[in-house]
């Protein structure tokens, strides 16, 4: 069964925050200058109340959220594609220097038991997305 969005006062509770904090992946879309949508696969995370995305600031998607913090963050089940949350928000904060670099660290050893390999091009941010609306399918 499908549920409705949930509206007003959103939360992240802990189903969603289960799936953003396991070894799943998420499609974040963002929104370019021309309101046309970008879509990437990327690892994702969450606090407390935010879902989390670690980039670079030189990537479009970082650009986008500066511009226009409206996004949609789909994130599955790598065991059950079936069972997805999709979750509609905004980029309320935005956390760069050591902190980030940091936390790219530990979701690589989440998802690939190493650090970040990759070199930094530019500089790491956490986009910090606060949910408005939240869709769930298969919870």
């Amino acid at each position: 069964m499908i549920d409705e969005f949930e509206e007003d006062d959103v939360t992240l509770e802990d189903d969603v925050r289960e799936l953003a904090t396991g070894q799943n992946f998420g499609a974040l879309t963002t929104l370019f200058e021309d309101g046309s949508p970008q879509t990437q696969v990327m690892w994702v995370d969450a606090d407390t109340d935010h879902l989390l995305i670690n980039t670079e600031i030189h990537r479009a998607k970082f650009r986008n959220v500066e511009r226009d913090p409206r996004v949609t963050l789909t994130i599955w089940d790598a065991d059950n594609a079936y069972r997805y949350a999709e979750v509609r928000g905004r980029v309320t904060g935005i956390v760069r220097g050591p902190e980030a670099r940091e936390h790219i660290d530990a979701c690589s050893q989440r998802y690939f038991g190493k650090p970040y390999p990759n070199e930094v091009e530019s500089e790491r941010a956490i986009l910090r997305i606060s949910p408005d609306k939240i869709h769930r399918n298969g919870m």
